[in-house]
């Protein structure tokens, strides 16, 4: 009996500790994405829905600039006002041969009535398990109002036609972002 305990102890502790280094080696993986997502790295592919129910996949747009743009959430005023912003000069971006794609985890639902709110004239992509945004290293700790939780970090990817990222936005302030996009979008013309 008292070899049978020492034998359970042995395998609880061979358990926790695979564990933990199961836990780490995700810690690391993800570190290491966020830390690769630099300009010259190959952009994550992805296969998302937007609020018409029209698959969309990296893949599709080679050969264009592509400005994927990560926000919070549908229908709030930070990400309304970047969402406007970005349809008050699709026109500009579709100049230099960009195709411009918004990300959320909100269903396509929530992205039909922002996109009807708003007049919204380009793809917002539901990411409701998080998969693209994980791969894109924008889901991180915040801070509201005190209280710590996990979520998207406002980020832009600028993608060439080659589909490596040619800049990050990390952070985004929305108030001058379209126009520093922009800006930079005419630099590598």
């Amino acid at each position: 009996m008292a070899k049978a305990k020492k034998k359970t102890k042995r395998l609880v502790k061979k358990t926790s500790a695979k564990k933990k280094k199961s836990s780490s080696r995700k810690q690391t993986a993800t570190k290491r994405n966020i830390s690769e997502l630099k300009a010259g790295t190959i952009a994550p592919s992805f296969q998302l829905k937007d609020q018409n129910g029209q698959l969309y996949q990296l893949d599709d747009f080679r050969g264009k600039n592509v400005v994927l743009y990560f926000y919070p959430k549908d229908l709030t005023p930070g990400c309304t006002q970047e969402a406007c912003d970005f349809r008050d000069n699709l026109n500009r971006l579709k100049s230099h041969n960009v195709i411009l794609l918004g990300v959320s985890k909100d269903t396509e639902s929530l992205h039909k009535k922002f996109e009807e709110k708003y007049d919204l004239n380009f793809p917002l992509l539901a990411d409701t398990e998080g998969k693209t945004c994980k791969a894109y290293g924008v889901i991180q700790e915040k801070n509201l109002y005190g209280k710590k939780f996990m979520g998207i970090s406002r980020t832009t990817y600028l993608i060439g036609p080659d589909q490596k990222i040619k800049k990050v936005y990390p952070k985004v302030k929305v108030q001058g972002h379209v126009d520093e996009v922009l800006k930079d979008i005419q630099s590598l013309s």
